[in-house]
Parts: structure tokens; sequence; C-alpha cells
């Protein structure tokens, strides 16, 4: 079993990196918001989920315990894979899973491609009272921005992409403050929100 990987990222393209191990090279397919935040030639540690298949091996790679945790739980929902437990965690954080478990919220399992209403369901009844210690509390008197659980990857992965950190944070601030439905954006679409109110002013300025 790998459980986890640190060495050198020497390719990242879509949602697929490589990285380099002691001169051997580990094809670790992530998130597409994950992706964004390595960099060829800098060091990266990933916790790892290895699926053997009859006609493959495959390496999924997160940037935290929590989310291989809430993955490994994905998995063990009757018709989630691999591919869609991931598909989930590149819409959602591992909070966010969790509070939509705890809120019989099954809306946000089936925005996820490949997840539909029957599997859905099953997500929230099989995980039910099995995702507490992922769950994130309401911050009472916090600005929205502050209380959402992927901010801080997105700043991240803005940075990680040529503009400056307070750049970054305003533009995810502008986004959390103007788009509607945040409390139910995922990563990804967090990102790209931010980057459209920063693609005005260009990478870097």
């Amino acid at each position: 079993m790998i459980a986890s990987l640190r060495g050198t990222c020497i390719d990242v393209a879509g949602s697929t990196a490589v990285v380099e191990v002691g001169g051997v090279g580990y094809a670790v397919t992530v998130t597409p918001a994950h992706a964004l935040t390595m960099r060829h030639g800098a060091e990266v540690f990933l916790r790892t989920a290895l699926i053997v298949r009859d006609d493959a091996f495959e390496l999924f790679g997160f940037d935290s315990t929590d989310a291989l945790r809430v993955f490994d739980l994905l998995r063990s929902v009757s018709g989630v894979g691999p591919k869609s437990a991931l598909g989930v965690l590149g819409q959602m954080t591992a909070a966010q899973v969790a509070n939509a478990v705890a809120n019989d919220d099954d809306g946000a399992f089936r925005k996820v491609s490949g997840i539909g209403p029957k599997t859905a369901k099953l997500i929230i009844v099989a995980l039910a009272g099995k995702l507490a210690a992922f769950e994130a509390p309401a911050a009472a008197g916090s600005s929205t921005a502050a209380a959402h659980p992927a901010t801080e990857d997105v700043v991240i992965a803005l940075v990680g992409l040529g503009w400056r950190e307070d750049a970054a944070r305003s533009a995810v601030d502008d986004a959390v403050a103007t788009e509607p439905g945040v409390a139910q954006m995922g990563t990804q679409a967090l990102l790209r929100a931010a980057l459209g109110s920063l693609r005005p002013a260009g990478a870097g300025r």
C-alpha cells in the first residue's frame, strides 16, 4: 500500500500529476483545483490511496488526511467508485461533504458529474453519522469569506498561478460576496469565480 508520497513534481496536466520519488515517477490522479496548486520542480507531499483493479493500478492523491478519509468513506457507498468520489471532492471540501450529509442535502451531490439522484440519496443514508468529525460549524459573527472552508485552498491556487496574495485574497472575498449560493460552492466553483474577477487585471498585477 502506498499511503503517501513526498517528492518533486515533474509534470502536471489536467488532473494528473507525476511525482518523482527516489528516481521513480508516480502518476497520481488529483482534483483539478489541487493540480493548480502544484508546480513543475516543486516539492509536494500527498496522502494517497492505491486502487488495485484487474487491469490497472491507480493512485489518487490528496492534500490532507481529511480529504483522503472522506474519499475512502465515499468509496464505501454502493455505486460510488474512486473517480466519482474524487469528483465529489473536486466540487466540495471534506467539511462541505460532511455538512451536506448532516443536513440531508442530497442536492449537493447531484451537482457532481456521474452522481445521479439515487446515488446522491444513498450517500446521505450510507454516511449518516460517519462524518461528524469533518463537519464545519457555522462561524457566527465572521465574514462569509472567512467562514468558507475553500477560501485558503483557492488563495493558494491563485498565488501559484502568479497573482499576489493580497490580490488573490481580495478576488476570493469579492467572489464570495457577489456569487449566489456561496454556501454550497465547492473549491473549483469558487476558484472559477475568483479567476473571473481577476482576469481583467491579469496575473502578477
